[in-house]
């Protein structure tokens, strides 16, 4: 059989570069109705993005790191909360991947695939005969609406008899989907609850979740699915962050020579010193978020390819580094937004809606960049990091 050419990096960048227009044009469907609209997905879905870390024998490309960051970086550019959905999609796709073969054909060969998850064991998982009946519920499942199988994270009892998480998946038919989802940033993410009520899960869907937060290339896993998961997730994110700094200076720039800047002689805000220093200083911060993002992924595309074990420090990097991209551009973001003038309060201006955005990504648990930056912090002095999710 002839193999089928896989999509290049440019390509799928391209692919995601063509696709703004649609995304742009739903972003603000998007925010009022709290999910990504159908016609953006149907497009996402289309141009194969959710599909670039799935298995290339279940139809996947087995994209690498820094093709995730780029797409990423576009995606966000036109909108975050479309994007954050496709990246939350790569995440549990990847983790999807690491079960074996008869379970990958199971939940990954549909070609419209998509999936969600999170990483909180906020659940419980009771053995019974042939698997485990899980209890429980998940709160920011990203992109919910839209997919047919869930990553569940549950506490189960392990070899000990103490408990220890597990990572199963269930198709999202077998969970109760809560629409809770009133936030003030990444409101089109649709990132609802999720209820299981004893649903039973068969154990070859069941893992634990040390299988994938250690690193696999001794164990069978190669390629892309060698690294440990948490600096995998931090690749598969770390883009979004820049494409929002990107968005807005985009924004920006667009409106800076159709505005003057009121009580003053500057007909043009374009025209004005104060502007070219913040300019400037916005652009270069994204410059260095992108640094981070790329570094990141760079370290991770090069120990995938080489086999190459991770260290505790490389891993607590990988979180500083995603953290650090979080916060630079966060930084970018508001530098532009309070440059913007009064008008830019409106709702009909992008730029309130990506400061939302990029606020709501330096919230979550896993980016945030002090936590990041602490824990990086302690590994370099010589401590044991004081975090499962290394």
């Amino acid at each position: 059989m002839e193999a089928i050419a896989l999509p290049t990096h440019i390509e799928l960048v391209h692919r995601a570069s063509k696709l703004a227009p649609v995304l742009t044009e739903y972003a603000d469907w998007n925010e009022e109705n709290r999910r990504v609209h159908d016609t953006v997905i149907e497009a996402l879905t289309e141009a194969g993005l959710f599909r670039l870390r799935v298995p290339v024998a279940n139809g996947g490309y087995e994209s690498d790191a820094a093709t995730m960051v780029a797409v990423a970086t576009e995606l966000a550019r036109a909108d975050a909360s479309a994007a954050w959905t496709v990246s939350v999609g790569w995440i549990t796709s990847w983790m999807a991947s690491l079960f074996p073969p008869e379970v990958r054909d199971e939940v990954l060969a549909s070609a419209d695939l998509r999936t969600c998850g999170t990483l909180s064991p906020s659940a419980t998982a009771t053995p019974t005969d042939g698997g485990y009946v899980m209890n429980g519920k998940w709160g920011f499942v990203s992109g919910a609406p839209h997919s047919q199988w869930q990553v569940l994270v549950a506490m189960a009892p392990g070899p000990g008899g103490d408990p220890w998480p597990v990572m199963a998946l269930a198709p999202l038919s077998d969970l109760v989907v809560i629409d809770d989802w009133h936030t003030s940033g990444l409101r089109g993410s649709g990132s609802v609850t999720t209820v299981a009520d004893n649903v039973f899960v068969p154990a070859a869907r069941v893992m634990p979740l040390v299988s994938a937060l250690s690193e696999g290339y001794d164990s069978g896993r190669t390629g892309i699915y060698g690294a440990p998961l948490v600096a995998a997730a931090a690749a598969s994110v770390s883009g979004l962050a820049v494409g929002m700094a990107r968005a807005a200076t985009d924004q920006f720039r667009q409106r800076m020579s159709q505005r003057g800047i009121t009580y003053t002689s500057y007909t043009s805000q374009a025209a004005a010193p104060v502007t070219h220093l913040k300019l400037a200083e916005a652009v270069l911060l994204a410059d260095e978020a992108e640094f981070h993002a790329q570094r990141l992924a760079g370290q991770l595309d090069a120990k995938d390819a080489a086999a190459d074990a991770w260290t505790i420090e490389d891993r607590a990097r990988a979180r500083a580094d995603m953290g650090r991209a979080c916060r630079l551009a966060q930084e970018s973001v508001d530098l532009l937004r309070r440059a913007s003038g009064g008008s830019s309060i409106y709702t009909s201006v992008p730029i309130q809606r990506i400061a939302r955005d990029i606020e709501a990504m330096n919230m979550h648990a896993l980016m945030q960049p002090e936590t990041n930056l602490e824990l990086y912090g302690r590994v370099l002095s010589g401590l044991a990091p004081d975090t499962l999710y290394l």
